[in-house]
């Protein structure tokens, strides 16, 4: 009976000095890392904020201004979520690995535990240094940064557009005031609100879909993946 408690103990390997201090500083630079990136992030996201503000001050400057900045900015921002979502990517990676050290270094250092080997920890964390790769594709991550931020802002936008061509310059009476104010040039009211539509619809989707399969991802802990 003692043999198989031993045989199921996991194996518990002592870093010396030399060792923990490695680490130590390995963990403070893929910190580092991620922090710079995380700023990247939020610069973004500004940018987003920024141009969308402006957006709103040409619009509703007067009653008889165009609505047409609060359709063109819709497009700038799904740029800025393209280029978030790119360097989400980067972030993530540094993030995994931070987050892979301390779930298998310093916590069960913390619980006194010692350092174990069994679940192979050090062997993903090596392998993923000696090819590195995402640990989350560009799919998941524009979607990720849609639930988060961009979602917010896009509900904003549409919300304004709506509003605008809603009041002014004057309250919308019937149907063929609708396809009136959102027609632009030659573009029929209709087709820019089907385009709208889809457009909105899409980026539902895109949430939905990317959502559950984070769900999916998150169910598999055995490597950085996991915590991208």
């Amino acid at each position: 009976m003692n043999q198989d408690r031993r045989e199921h103990q996991p194996e518990v390997q002592i870093f010396g000095p030399a060792e923990i201090g490695a680490l130590a500083h390995l963990y403070r630079g893929e910190v580092y890392r991620s922090t710079v990136w995380r700023t990247r992030l939020d610069h973004t996201t500004n940018w987003a904020v920024v141009t969308l503000g402006i957006a709103l001050s040409i619009a509703f400057s007067s009653k008889d201004a165009s609505p047409l900045p609060l359709v063109l900015v819709g497009i700038l921002i799904f740029a800025f979520l393209g280029f978030e979502a790119r360097r989400y990517r980067y972030f993530n990676v540094w993030r995994a690995r931070a987050r892979w050290i301390e779930t298998h270094f310093y916590a069960p250092m913390l619980r006194g535990e010692g350092i174990s080997t069994s679940d192979n920890w050090q062997a993903v964390l090596a392998a993923d240094y000696c090819e590195p790769v995402y640990h989350i594709s560009y799919v998941r991550a524009l979607g990720r940064r849609l639930r988060r931020n961009y979602a917010w802002i896009f509900a904003i936008q549409g919300t304004a557009y709506y509003g605008k061509i809603a009041v002014h310059p004057t309250p919308i009476a019937t149907l063929e005031h609708l396809w009136e104010r959102t027609a632009v040039g030659p573009l029929p009211g209709e087709l820019i609100v089907v385009c709208g539509a889809l457009f909105y619809g899409g980026l539902v989707a895109l949430g939905v879909i990317t959502f559950l399969l984070d769900r999916t991802k998150h169910k598999d802990r055995h490597a950085p993946v996991a915590m991208g």
